[in-house]
């Protein structure tokens, strides 16, 4: 049935996506910094593709996700082997900062390596966005419909970012202490998960945290190229 509120609801999961997929979206940026100028764009499409089939099914199995915390720990461990491989990789700061030549993966084009890693990586974050969604309405339609139009948003906001550090690639060192910040909020959420740890780390901190590194980054770099 039909409601009014749906539309509501919709909104708020359309808002609610674009607040959860900050550090989502600087990393998908970061991913695809390393194709040609051209390809960049052409993965994010394709990867949406991928997101649109994982968030309309995911939705449907809501509930067996709370299981796949294991998820967020593998998600950690290949986030922090980024970082390490950014800031441990030698060199001046102009030749870190640089986009590094796309990979390939087990003999796949650089292109498609690239396409499935930012599927790989929209899987590890969707989870939390899922779980918030299904709990705000009890309608899977309702649930897919926010979430989709919140992947379209959260691509255009990949678009606005890629900008950013293509003019400032200072900004690429800043991005990379977002994705460490990422990694330890996962593994806090993982040992939550297990109670190992009970630590919850409100959303608002985890946003402001990466708007924060970002903001002092940015105003950094156009100091910088004022002088």
């Amino acid at each position: 049935m039909f409601a009014g509120s749906d539309l509501l609801t919709i909104g708020l999961l359309v808002a609610l996506e674009g607040l959860l997929s900050a550090d989502n979206a600087m990393v998908l940026a970061v991913l695809v910094l390393g194709l040609p100028k051209p390809q960049r764009r052409k993965a994010l499409r394709y990867g949406i593709l991928g997101a649109f089939a994982f968030r309309g099914g995911a939705t449907l199995i809501a509930l067996y996700l709370i299981g796949l915390s294991a998820v967020k720990l593998l998600g950690a461990a290949y986030l922090m082997f980024l970082v390490y491989r950014h800031f441990g990789s030698g060199g001046t700061a102009e030749e870190r900062r640089a986009a590094k030549p796309a990979t390939s993966l087990f003999g796949i084009s650089p292109f498609w390596s690239t396409v499935i890693k930012v599927e790989l990586t929209d899987l590890v974050f969707a989870i939390d966005s899922i779980l918030v969604a299904v709990a705000m309405s009890p309608k899977a339609w309702v649930v897919v419909t926010g979430g989709l139009l919140g992947i379209i948003m959260m691509r255009l906001v990949i678009g606005q970012l890629l900008t950013l550090i293509e003019r400032y690639p200072l900004l690429v060192d800043a991005a990379f202490v977002i994705i460490a910040w990422v990694s330890i909020k996962l593994v806090i959420e993982y040992l939550d998960a297990i109670g190992y740890a009970h630590i919850d780390i409100p959303r608002w901190v985890s946003l402001g945290v990466i708007v924060a590194i970002f903001g002092v980054a940015f105003v950094y770099a156009r100091l910088r190229e004022r002088r």
